[in-house]
């Protein structure tokens, strides 16, 4: 690629909320690419991931495509896992302080949390830090001289605190430190450009800035990506909206998942989590604002690609022909998982007991918004038991499919 063409993908989905702030982080992005061409040194790449869950969904992996990206442009690339700053709490995009985890639950969720994101990012080329290493050495002093750089207005100014402070919500004075975690982190690894989502904006463009020059070392360019909308289209993609896709959840889910997400969100789906090229994505646009191409027939190869990254191109096909075979042509899958079921238990309790729901409640929730089907037919009592005769299917959601057969269970 030339130069031009670095700085158009690298910059490809990236939003600051500033056009002027914008062409500064490109400018200072192409100088920083042609310097590592001249000397031969690569940038050194990094973007944080606090492991506040066991799963990471679609949405966390825009970041993770865009660290791709510089890994296969061949710079250094670290997937540095927030040991410290979770024990604190991202307060970025929330309207109220997150629970503080302990280093329990924090060393839980981090341990699938690399084994996960390989997924996306070259194993072999990729550096798996862990923030504690670095931040469980500062002092209290240590602490107050970075806070130095900072006045309390610089804060509260802050779109989320300034509307908790509007609403009489509490700020908690640990919310105001994990901008001096996070910033030091790119101190502690001389980071050249640090890669996050636009609610990462005051953390990566003041806080890291200004903490490195403050430490005298030159301030890294930030790459801010856009935050991907859930399959409702609308709200961000989140476990506590329930709008996820689970980059685990396997290739059939997957692709299903993606095929129901509006046509309007299609655009930045392709955007943040594809491969494609800018060039590639706007003759994509093109085809669909003149008709030439089927809003169908582009979320379908949304789907193909997107399940591809994750599983490859031989089970992404897989999951279109059984997405197709389901959905369109309205037919059972061939092959389901069966179940041996002796009496007629409630429905909510068999939901619950082999992970079809989440927990009882969650099976209820189905049943009410008329997603349990038995032998086709939707189950409308929450007390309702499960009354066959020889086998039947049961269908939870859109692609749960299980066969049910009498006898004693082994």
């Amino acid at each position: 690629m030339t130069l031009d063409e670095q700085v158009a993908l690298l910059m490809q989905g990236t939003e600051y909320g500033d056009e002027q702030l914008k062409q500064t982080m490109a400018r200072e992005l192409r100088e920083r690419l042609a310097e590592s061409a001249a000397s031969g040194r690569p940038l050194r790449v990094y973007c944080g991931y606090d492991p506040t869950s066991t799963d990471l969904h679609l949405g966390h992996t825009i970041t993770m495509r865009k660290l791709r990206q510089f890994q296969d442009l061949g710079h250094e690339v670290t997937f540095l896992i927030g040991s410290y700053t979770a024990l604190v709490g991202d307060p970025s995009d929330k309207n109220k302080a997150r629970p503080v985890l302990t280093q329990e639950q924090v060393a839980e969720n981090a341990r699938t949390y690399a084994e996960q994101a390989y997924r996306v990012l070259d194993r072999e080329k990729t550096l798996v830090r862990y923030n504690g290493q670095w931040l469980s050495e500062l002092s209290l002093l240590d602490m107050i001289r970075l806070g130095q750089h900072f006045t309390v207005q610089q804060f509260l100014v802050r779109e989320n605190f300034a509307r908790r402070l509007e609403a009489g919500e509490p700020i908690y004075l640990h919310e105001t430190f994990y901008a001096l975690m996070q910033g030091y982190d790119a101190v502690a690894m001389q980071t050249d450009v640090q890669v996050g989502g636009t609610d990462q904006l005051f953390n990566i463009i003041v806080a890291g800035r200004k903490l490195q020059e403050a430490l005298g070392q030159r301030p890294l360019v930030g790459v801010i990506t856009g935050i991907l909308p859930g399959t409702d289209g609308v709200k961000r993609m989140s476990k506590s909206t329930g709008n996820v896709i689970p980059i685990n959840s396997g290739p059939d889910d997957m692709y299903g998942k993606v095929m129901s997400i509006p046509d309007a969100a299609m655009p930045i789906y392709f955007r943040l989590v594809t491969r494609l090229t800018p060039d590639e994505i706007a003759a994509i646009e093109a085809g669909l604002a003149d008709g030439a191409r089927h809003p169908r027939d582009v979320k379908m190869a949304l789907a193909r690609e997107i399940v591809s990254i994750f599983y490859g191109d031989d089970l992404a096909a897989a999951a279109e022909a059984h997405f197709q075979t389901i959905f369109q042509k309205g037919a059972l899958p061939d092959e389901m998982e069966t179940l041996t079921v002796a009496g007629a238990p409630l429905v909510v309790d068999f939901l619950a007991a082999h992970k079809l729901a989440a927990s009882k409640s969650e099976a209820r929730r189905l049943i009410e918004q008329k997603g349990v089907k038995v032998a086709g037919r939707p189950v409308v009592d929450v007390a309702a038991r499960l009354e066959f005769d020889g086998e039947t299917v049961v269908q939870v959601g859109k692609r749960r499919f299980v066969r049910l057969v009498r006898g004693e269970p082994t």
